[in-house]
This record gives structure tokens, C-alpha cells and sequence, in this order.
């Protein structure tokens, strides 16, 4: 019988993890297969084409668009620098002393393009440098030319249902006892520079001010108010992409929005690799495309050796299997599967769909659509 899709987080305490690094234009890759590399190693760069500005020579000249080649005292490729001159018009009468109008660079780079029917001349600015790091401890298994490279290492692979900030790393640093305790900014010290810290349930927007205060890489907690997370930022976030937000702090959130906890295992998991280096990305796409914000552990391992100990297929919902329910009554409980009832089920909408029966951490029982809850992986 084939497995109905259930969206899934994975949580694995070790796996083979491949991150392809890959530059958004053709350029060049600076490392080889083979090569060893850290997070914070070069493995390929390129340049984006600077910014385009245009000026309307022919309107500050007073010329009709077809005479500005003959003011103009840069051509097409030509460096230019801000606020150089870069077209004059002819002295009054000859007079050198009475000077003509002039047209200054707005910016530093090159002339593109002068348009002798828009009298338009439009200013390149300079390249725009891009670096693609290795952002995970490992090594390089695959070259793609002038485009990037597959970086692979062995580690534990937590996957969150929100973030935000980008790709950083440091060292796992717990501050709370348990995984029900409330991260505040009274827990956040100055040891937490440079360091990932571990929270326990929801964390508040003070917490990550006090984060970004004493230079925190990122934070790991199990829920986030959208209040708080509005308050943060200093504005609402829509559907796009997140994780190019320049906050000063890496976010991953491993349950949802609101006083949630972290899952045990989670949890567990990150306080057992307390003291290594974790790299993590809060990059999140719930649309289509889905993106997961994540948390890699490297472990120091040869990447040909282990699999038998580690690769396990998911083959889907089956009775004993670890669930979190993603809608209400039950948002963000998690517990197992106790019952897969085949026949459809007729909901308090009057609609039929498949059910399964989930017993809680707590040990009560529920019944609730397939369609409600999300598979941990591990």
C-alpha cells in the first residue's frame, strides 16, 4: 500500500550531510575535490554587475539628444569616478572663461551606454564581489566548473519550522536546564559571544536583542512569538524567503509560534553535542520550494566510512512513529502514532479524510486528519 505524503522535520543524531555551494553567476571555484574545508573557507567566487544609474546629459546640457557625443568627454567602457566630469558643453561664444554646463558621474565605475535618440547615458557601477563559503566543516566531493562545489561531511541534522538570519556558526552553548524553560535575556551572558545557545521553549524579543548585544552567532529555542518577532524585526514578515535579514543573530526554531517547548529528543541532542560547533541557516520558505531553517553538527569522520550505522530509510507514518500535530486543537503537541485507521473518517466540517490515532507525551489519545501533523524523521 502506498504511503499518503506527510510533510516531515528531520531530527538525526548522525547522517551523511551534502551542501552544494553554488555561486548565482558563473565565476570561479577555489577548491578541488578532495580538499578539506571549514565553514568560513572561500570554495568559489564571482562578481555581480554594479548597479545601473542613468543620466539625462542631453536635459542638463541644454543639447538636443543627437549633439551630446561631441560634450561628451568619456566613451562607452571608459572608468569614471564620483562626481568626475563627464560631458561639458562648448565655451559661450568660444570664451574659454565663460565655461559651459557640465554633467557629473553620479557613482564610481563605467559608462554603459550613451543613447543619442534619449540623450540618456547610463553609468555601470563597479562589480559587485561574491563569495560562496564552505558554511559546513568537511569535505569537497564534487566540482561543478565556474559554478561551485558539493561539500559533504558526516553529523547530526536538526531541521526547524522558522528562522531567520543567515548562514554563521559557533560553538553549542546551552543556558537553560530543561527544554520547557523560557529563554529571557537575564540568561544571556557575555561567554554567549560567538557561541550557538541552546533555549529551551519560547524565546523573547529581549532575549535576542541581549543575543545580538553580546554577539551571539544564533539561537536554537523550541517557539517564538509573532509579537515578539514583530517587535524584533520592526516589521511583519510576508511569504518570501527569509534569512538575508541583517540582524546581528542567526534564529532557528524547532516547534512553532507560541509558548512551545522542544521536542526532548531535539533537545537532548543538542545538549549532548554542547561544546562542538554547530553551523546553522534560519532560511525559510513555507511556500512553494519549501525551505527548512537547519542546524548541522559536523563529527569528525572519514565521509566512506559509517553508513551502515547511520543511513536508515523513511518509510513514512507507521504505528510508533514520532509526530507533531501542525493544526488546532492540538498545534504543536507531539507525540506517536498509536493507530492507523484505513476507512475515512467523517470531521466536525461534515468533510471525510484519513485520521490516525496519536498518544501524547502526556498519554492521552486523540484523533486527528493525517493531513494535521508532520513526521519527525530521525
Amino acid at each position: 500500500m502506498a504511503h499518503a505524503y506527510t510533510p516531515g522535520l528531520k531530527v538525526s543524531a548522525k547522517q551523511l550531510i551534502t551542501k552544494r555551494r553554488i555561486l548565482p553567476l558563473k565565476g570561479e571555484v577555489t577548491a578541488q575535490v578532495g580538499d578539506s574545508v571549514t565553514p568560513d573557507m572561500v570554495v568559489a567566487r564571482t562578481y555581480l554587475p554594479g548597479d545601473v544609474e542613468p543620466i539625462n546629459v542631453s536635459n542638463q546640457l541644454g543639447l538636443p539628444p543627437e549633439d551630446i557625443k561631441s560634450c561628451m568627454l568619456k566613451d562607452v567602457g571608459d572608468s569614471i569616478e564620483k562626481d568626475e566630469i563627464i560631458a561639458q558643453s562648448k565655451p559661450l561664444f568660444g570664451i574659454k572663461w565663460l565655461s559651459g554646463s557640465k554633467s557629473k558621474s553620479t557613482l564610481t565605475g563605467t559608462i554603459e551606454s550613451i543613447s543619442t535618440v534619449t540623450g540618456q547615458v547610463l553609468l555601470r557601477g563597479k562589480p559587485i564581489p561574491v563569495e560562496v563559503k564552505a558554511y559546513v566543516e568537511g569535505e569537497v566531493v564534487e566540482v561543478v566548473e565556474k559554478e561551485g562545489v558539493a561539500v559533504c561531511c558526516w553529523g547530526s541534522f536538526i531541521q526547524g519550522i522558522f528562522g531567520i538570519g543567515g548562514e554563521t556558526h559557533g560553538i553549542l552553548k546551552s543556558v537553560v536546564p530543561d527544554n520547557t524553560t523560557q529563554l529571557d535575556e537575564k540568561l544571556i551572558t557575555d561567554d554567549c559571544k560567538g557561541c550557538v545557545i541552546i533555549g529551551g521553549s519560547r524565546v523573547t524579543a529581549e532575549a535576542i536583542r541581549k543575543a545580538v548585544k553580546v554577539g551571539a552567532a544564533g539561537v536554537i529555542t523550541g517557539g517564538f512569538d509573532d509579537k515578539d518577532l514583530r517587535d524584533f524585526l520592526g516589521y511583519d514578515l510576508g511569504v518570501a524567503i527569509t534569512g538575508s535579514e541583517d540582524i546581528g543573530v542567526t534564529l532557528v526554531v524547532t516547534e512553532g509560534f507560541g509558548d512551545i517547548s522542544m521536542a526532548q529528543k531535539t533537545f537532548e541532542l543538542l545538549k549532548s553535542n554542547e561544546g562542538k560547533m554547530a553551523c546553522i541557516n534560519g532560511a525559510t520558505q513555507i511556500r512553494a520550494g519549501v525551505i527548512r531553517p537547519e542546524v548541522v553538527i559536523p563529527i569528525d569522520q572519514d565521509i566512506k566510512s559509517g553508513h551502515d550505522d547511520a543511513i536508515t530509510e523513511q518509510k513514512g507514518l507507521d504505528i510508533g512513529s514520532p509526530i507533531r500535530v501542525i493544526r488546532h486543537p492540538y498545534f504543536g503537541h507531539l507525540g506517536d502514532v498509536s493507530g492507523l485507521p484505513s476507512p475515512l473518517a467523517v470531521l466536525e466540517s461534515e468533510s471525510k479524510a484519513r485520521v490516525l490515532e496519536v498518544t501524547f507525551e502526556d498519554g492521552k489519545k486523540a484523533i486527528v486528519p493525517r493531513a494535521n501533523v508532520e513526521l519527525i524523521e530521525s
